[in-house]
């Protein structure tokens, strides 16, 4: 009797250890995980970019490119930023690299240009950055998971505090003409005008324009404020003619986060100085989290994060956490688009995050002020917790409306 006890105890022994062993021998023989990751490293966006695959890899780099026991490969394409060119890529990172998901890109009009590929070829696809609105709204498809934002997410609460807060009755706006520009005017005269303030002119330079004095000419002279979105070099060379304009001080300049966000930042002088934006992240958020992220950042790169460096870190954690869940089983595409759908991150960097049923973040936003503290920084000074991408409208009204554009809202006679 004893006999067959201490049989069966070692074939109970033998089969477990087979199974472990099984379990790591066929993680290898899969192979690694492959990740396509699409950011602009030339052009009008490189900086941008630049900070998206750096975040990216810092994440993966502190995991040993390693999850669920299988190696983690990165494959990066540059798009330039330009629509065009990012399908291009995609197809080659899926056809021809045969990669497990896509990660990227960068704007909402190249964004837009991959729904359809990735939607009809059923491709994983993470969205750490693209805030085209319409993504997780009217055009959603389960292949697209946004751990980002939308354009207008920060812009509903920021028309909200500047209407309450600054005492601006009559605003004009100057942002980018194509998507991402509509929505972040879009959504910030709405909630601006619901709470007593009126835009009262629109003005839509292109992407790359080289001067903006014709633009900065034409802005009306009885307005409280100017709204601004821009990025980027475009960022750069907007703030530095709006002073050589000699607007600067004449009239007060408020904007969409990326205007001052720290992928220009550091490359800003006292024009940026009291320039109050609105975004989901600051590198100087006081938390432990994000000191532990920035600090890291910083001694790898030599330059503080960037809200495209923590959307992209944090969407390595994202993927991270689903393989975990799943095994490192990401040939199950389906089943690991539901495991990356049911992450919640109570301690990103940004603050808490997870996602609503239209796979879209709900998480904070800050209202950011630019202060000279030894170097420039986009000093906290208000936070909205929790904030959805339909703000405080019912999903089911807000979808009935048309997606924010260059006319809607329209400007009241």
């Amino acid at each position: 009797m004893k006999k067959v006890v201490w049989y069966g105890l070692a074939l109970l022994i033998v089969i477990v250890l087979t199974a472990g062993w099984n379990g790591d021998a066929l993680s290898q023989a899969r192979g690694p995980i492959r990740i396509g990751f699409i950011a602009p490293t030339t052009g009008t966006f490189a900086a941008n970019g630049r900070d998206m695959l750096n975040g990216f890899l810092l994440f993966w780099e502190e995991k040993g490119f390693t999850v669920a026991g299988r190696k983690v490969e990165i494959i990066h394409e540059d798009d330039a930023g330009v629509p065009a060119n990012t399908l291009t890529k995609a197809r080659k990172l899926v056809e021809q690299d045969k990669v497990h998901m896509l990660v990227g890109p960068l704007t909402a009009s190249s964004g837009y240009a991959l729904r359809d590929y990735v939607h009809d070829g059923k491709v994983a696809t993470i969205y750490p950055i693209v805030s085209a609105d319409d993504i997780t709204q009217r055009r959603r498809t389960p292949y697209i998971v946004r751990v980002g934002w939308t354009s207008s997410q920060p812009a509903h609460p920021f028309g909200e505090w500047v209407a309450k807060n600054l005492g601006y009755k009559r605003i004009a706006t100057i942002a980018y003409d194509f998507a991402f520009g509509h929505e972040w005017v879009g959504g910030f005269q709405r909630t601006f005008e619901e709470n007593g303030g009126r835009i009262v002119q629109k003005l839509w330079p292109p992407i790359g324009a080289p001067d903006y004095a014709p633009y900065l000419a034409q802005l009306r002279k009885d307005v409280d404020a100017v709204f601004a979105v821009f990025s980027g070099g475009d960022a750069l060379r907007f703030l530095a003619q709006y002073q050589e304009f000699g607007l600067k001080g004449r009239i007060p300049l408020i904007g969409g986060g990326t205007l001052t966000d720290e992928h220009v930042l550091p490359q800003m002088g006292n024009e940026a100085v009291g320039i109050i934006t609105a975004l989901h992240y600051s590198a100087v958020l006081e938390t432990p989290e994000n000191r532990t992220f920035a600090s890291a950042y910083a001694r790898k790169y030599s330059r503080p994060p960037s809200y495209y460096s923590e959307n992209c870190y944090t969407a390595g954690r994202f993927i991270y956490e689903a393989l975990v869940s799943i095994r490192g089983n990401v040939e199950d595409k389906e089943r690991f688009l539901g495991a990356l759908r049911k992450i919640r991150i109570p301690d990103a960097p940004r603050g808490p995050v997870y996602l609503d049923e239209y796979q879209n973040p709900v998480q904070n936003i800050y209202i950011r002020r630019v202060d000279r503290r030894g170097i420039l920084r986009n000093t906290v000074i208000f936070t909205y917790p929790k904030v959805s991408q339909f703000w405080k409208y019912n999903p089911e009204e807000y979808l009935k409306q048309p997606v924010y554009s260059r006319d809607y809202p329209p400007i009241r006679p």
